[in-house]
């Protein structure tokens, strides 16, 4: 069946897409070092080149979203992958710091694999399939999460970070060509749509459901990356030196990955059978909980096992978000849907980073932690008191 070849090769491609990125993101921080920067300053760098793509990106997602409405996903899809493509190798020949920003906006302009390939997926599957599908999906993208550090560090390790950005262009590029010569879009979402871009962001502000549901996509989203800038440069402190820091963090960002994978197809069903209100109650709470922990964590035995146990909830966030952002959309809005689920996504990747160097600076990186809990918790306090006051709706 379509549907079911459309999972099939999409799913494969946001695990290759999600390891492309995993593969050079992780470890930009140490890029910068050898390209120049001071060590005193590589966190302020790495906020600003982490941010500048997520700014970029989230700006241009609603006209990308509209596009995909107008023109097709399938077309939108291909534009990203070859774009991201031509981005990394640029990632490779960058010598100075300027360049390596620059390479970070044309790749927030590149922006958009992984969302068309769930407007695609969400505009094929039968209702019934939905949020097992949707699971499906994430898990594909964690298992791209699981594989890119672990290459991307070991890269690093033996060749240098330029190595892993030549790679990461070839595996975008493999992952676009398989979906440009097997994916099939149902013809009925590529209907041309009149209107403009201020329309459509009036015609989402008027549905109350989505507007919560893009702020608490910004929120999770945030939480998520606040460490990701640090992280190698957390591990080198718990280890007491830089040497191996990135090949560490590879294995420790592949761990979550290996969690999440596990834990979103199981998350995916229960949400299907029990509603998706309830996962994101109970995976935001234990996220939450789990994160805060890490405060107490002294060595990288305990940060390696917390960042499990963190992978298995968080994993079903965004499967559970984005099923009833579909619930909550007519098919013919579902790409601008999706851009705006990744103009809410973008947002809260930029702001991660700059929360996460601005409370690390101030109070240490283990602050992060008590910050990410708080608003996690919060989240799921919130999301609680919505399900008390109207019926579930997915």
């Amino acid at each position: 069946m379509i549907w079911q070849r459309n999972l099939w090769v999409l799913c494969i491609g946001v695990a290759l897409s999600g390891s492309s990125y995993t593969m050079v993101i992780p470890f930009l921080p140490l890029y910068l070092l050898e390209l120049g920067v001071n060590q005193n300053n590589v966190t302020v760098w790495s906020g600003i080149i982490f941010s500048s793509t997520f700014l970029v990106a989230a700006v241009l997602a609603p006209y990308w979203g509209r596009k995909a409405d107008q023109m097709g996903k399938k077309r939108m899809l291909i534009r990203a992958g070859f774009c991201l493509a031509v981005v990394y190798f640029l990632g490779s020949l960058a010598r100075t710091p300027y360049e390596l920003l620059g390479m970070r906006i044309l790749q927030g302009v590149a922006n958009g694999f992984v969302p068309a390939s769930f407007a695609i997926v969400s505009s094929s599957v039968p209702e019934h399939k939905m949020g097992t599908s949707l699971g499906f999906m994430q898990t594909g993208l964690l298992c791209g999460g699981i594989l890119g550090p672990l290459l991307g560090g070991t890269l690093s390790h033996l060749y240098g970070m330029r190595q892993s950005f030549v790679i990461a262009a070839l595996i975008i590029f493999l992952a676009t060509v398989a979906a440009w010569l097997l994916v099939e879009e149902p013809k009925s979402s590529a209907t041309a749509k009149t209107g403009s871009i201020r329309e459509d962001i009036k015609a989402a502000l008027s549905n109350r459901a989505l507007v919560k549901l893009l702020f608490l996509l910004l929120l999770v989203q945030m939480t998520t990356m606040v460490l990701q800038p640090l992280i190698t440069l957390y591990i080198a402190e718990l280890q007491g030196k830089l040497d191996g820091a990135e090949l560490l963090s590879g294995f420790i960002f592949g761990l979550t990955g290996v969690a999440g994978a596990l834990a979103a197809p199981f998350w995916g069903k229960i949400g299907q059978k029990r509603g998706f209100y309830i996962i994101l109650i109970t995976t935001l709470a234990g996220a939450g909980v789990i994160n805060s922990l890490q405060f107490f964590v002294g060595n990288i035995v305990q940060f390696s096992l917390v960042q499990f146990v963190f992978g298995l909830f968080i994993a079903g966030v965004i499967p559970a978000i984005n099923a009833m952002v579909v619930a909550n959309t007519d098919s013919d809005f579902r790409g601008r849907a999706f851009g705006l689920t990744t103009s809410a996504n973008q947002l809260g990747s930029m702001l991660g980073p700059i929360f996460g160097g601005i409370i690390s600076s101030l109070s240490g990186i283990k602050a992060v932690f008590v910050f990410t809990g708080i608003v996690l918790v919060g989240s799921a306090v919130a999301v609680w008191r919505s399900k008390e006051t109207k019926s579930e709706s997915c």
